[in-house]
């Protein structure tokens, strides 16, 4: 397991704005494949029932995915370094920035067939039942509090008071964060006021003294922090989130129920991916170069890589009882009702693919 309290610290999901709608990934330059891997040294290969390998032509498939998030890296990856190819997938990714009700809804309605996202983000709009099965977790290590060095937040309870900058009011950052608060006491909702600012703009926020932290990711939170005037409040890699995973991966219900063995693949392909990625960082980083910013050094994104708890991706029973933790959670600050059963909630979204 890595020491992430050893590596460079960072966070991630989806830092930065991109322009609203689809875009297809042919807009992508994605280099050639490179097959040569030896991929008997990944244990999570074996994850997999006996079930045999997808035969024919390669199975065609759409993955949306927010091509600004270095915590996506490990997509990149699966086609350079033929994860896809290895599960005989043909995946075409899709950069979307849309709402997270239009993205489930294009999974759910067949116009992609899988997607990446942060659970916090997914679980209530899958409360309404769109036809979307949570397959695995992919990574821990996405959100950050940050303010500036002599502000005098040292702490996620200083925040008590406090005015905090946020990129979107209903975002999984402020949800978590607004859960932690509510662990230590703090109603989140009447002792701090969110005040919502553009993305890129959260540390102009705080350094023109409007307000005294801001929750940001990666990559913008990592570059920002390599300024000596910023420091970090807090993690979602802090306390008993250490060992949880914040994204997902979500797969269209029909492909679950009427091609299990292609639903089976894609997932065991992302996972191969992760665990590649938590392996060889620097091979990740280089990956997702073409995506990130101008700002950020090949060594920046091997820093953010290493600090993502790639390693991390449960499926199965482990996968059910996260999902049932974080809507435990989200009871915690009104997001859900009190009244909803987790349990059932948990068992109705996932899916063990390698199970069925």
């Amino acid at each position: 397991m890595l020491d992430r309290r050893a590596l460079l610290r960072g966070g991630a999901a989806a830092a930065l704005a991109l322009p609203a709608g689809v875009i297809g990934a042919q807009a992508f330059p994605f280099r050639a494949t490179t097959p040569d891997i030896d991929f008997s040294q990944f244990p999570i290969c074996k994850t997999a029932s006996d079930a045999p390998p997808l035969t024919g032509a390669p199975r065609k498939l759409k993955l949306s995915w927010n091509a600004g998030a270095v915590c996506l890296a490990p997509l990149p990856v699966a086609i350079d370094q033929g994860f896809f190819q290895k599960h005989n997938l043909d995946v075409e990714l899709v950069n979307y920035s849309g709402s997270t009700d239009q993205l489930l809804e294009a999974i759910a309605t067949g116009k992609s067939d899988a997607g990446l996202g942060m659970a916090l983000r997914w679980l209530k709009p899958l409360e309404q039942g769109f036809d979307v099965k949570i397959a695995a977790g992919t990574h821990g290590g996405c959100m950050r509090v940050l303010t500036r060095a002599n502000s005098g937040v040292d702490k996620l309870s200083d925040l008590k008071g406090k005015i905090v900058a946020v990129g979107d009011l209903a975002g999984p950052d402020k949800n978590f964060f607004s859960i932690q608060l509510a662990k230590l006491g703090i109603d989140p909702n009447k002792d701090v006021d969110w005040r919502p600012y553009p993305g890129n703009l959260l540390n102009l926020a705080v350094e023109k003294g409007e307000v005294q932290a801001f929750l940001s990711s990666d990559p913008l939170a990592y570059l920002w922090l390599k300024d000596s005037a910023y420091k970090e409040v807090a993690s979602n890699l802090d306390g008993e989130y250490k060992d949880k995973s914040c994204c997902i991966v979500g797969l269209r219900g029909s492909l679950v129920r009427e091609e299990p063995q292609v639903a089976r693949a894609i997932t065991q392909a992302l996972l191969d991916a992760a665990m590649f990625v938590s392996q060889n960082p620097e091979k990740a980083a280089k990956s997702f170069q073409p995506y990130a910013p101008k700002a950020a050094s090949l060594a920046d994104l091997e820093g953010m890589v290493r600090y993502h708890t790639h390693h991390h991706h449960p499926v199965g029973e482990v996968l059910k009882r996260e999902l049932q933790g974080y809507a435990e959670d989200l009871k915690k600050v009104a997001v859900f009702k009190p009244g909803t059963d987790t349990a059932k909630f948990a068992e109705r979204i996932y899916v063990d693919v390698f199970g069925v």
